[in-house]
């Protein structure tokens, strides 16, 4: 890498401790604009990567690909208004976000098949002694569902790709929160356990943060050679 490529990726960086901001004032209330920002800046970082071609397309497009409808989903679920069916068109864009997470891993590596089996054991368990008794409608049931399995796979897939350790790491890290803020609105929504509800936003934004780092520090390696 260049000097002028490297001090052009050094500032994309810049754009992480953006994120934070972003999120902090999402969490302080102020609207859907700062919400949708963490999202927003890492289209924008794999944007940048892509231009000054630190990032091949192929690559590129499924993340923003799951950014993107990160956001339409986060949209539907902030602005339900009481009607469930915003709730399933939520759960079908973060569907599609997880289908884009899990196509970029599946370039990278492969999808980590023993540990998804016991991870979607433990989930399908989880969904049918805890969350099934509860649905009211076969559509939200399904959807949620089908939520489930391609989370779990795409966490498989996040612990199965192959890159510097950092990035690895933080790639299955930001998988990780995803599931988890899912999983206390999965409580929050159908078994009407509120205790962990604060948790849902701070690891959603942190999700979208790591996942960015993950996607920068794939350089670090080439940079310091």
């Amino acid at each position: 890498m260049n000097k002028k490529a490297e001090k052009y990726y050094r500032w994309i960086h810049a754009l992480i401790p953006v994120q934070f901001v972003l999120a902090f004032l999402a969490l302080l209330g102020y609207g859907f604009v700062f919400k949708s920002g963490t999202a927003a800046i890492a289209i924008l970082t794999l944007l940048l990567m892509l231009l000054n071609r630190q990032l091949r397309a192929k690559e590129a497009i499924p993340l923003i690909f799951a950014f993107v409808f990160s956001i339409f989903g986060d949209w539907f679920l902030s602005h339900r208004y009481g009607e469930s069916i915003r709730f399933v068109y939520g759960v079908l864009c973060f569907f599609f976000a997880h289908v884009g997470f899990l196509w970029y891993a599946l370039l990278r590596g492969k999808v980590r098949w023993k540990f998804t089996a016991i991870l979607i054991t433990a989930y399908l368990l989880f969904y049918l002694l805890m969350l099934y008794p509860n649905f009211t409608d076969k559509t939200t049931m399904f959807a949620v569902l089908a939520y489930l399995i391609i989370s779990v796979v795409s966490m498989g897939a996040a612990v199965g790709i192959r890159a510097n350790r950092i990035s690895r790491l933080t790639f299955a890290v930001g998988i990780g929160l995803l599931l988890f803020s899912d999983t206390i609105i999965g409580l929050r929504e159908f078994v009407g356990y509120t205790s962990l509800s604060k948790l849902i936003l701070p690891t959603y934004y942190l999700s979208h943060i790591s996942i960015t780092y993950s996607i920068l520090s794939r350089n670090m390696l080439h940079m310091a050679k």
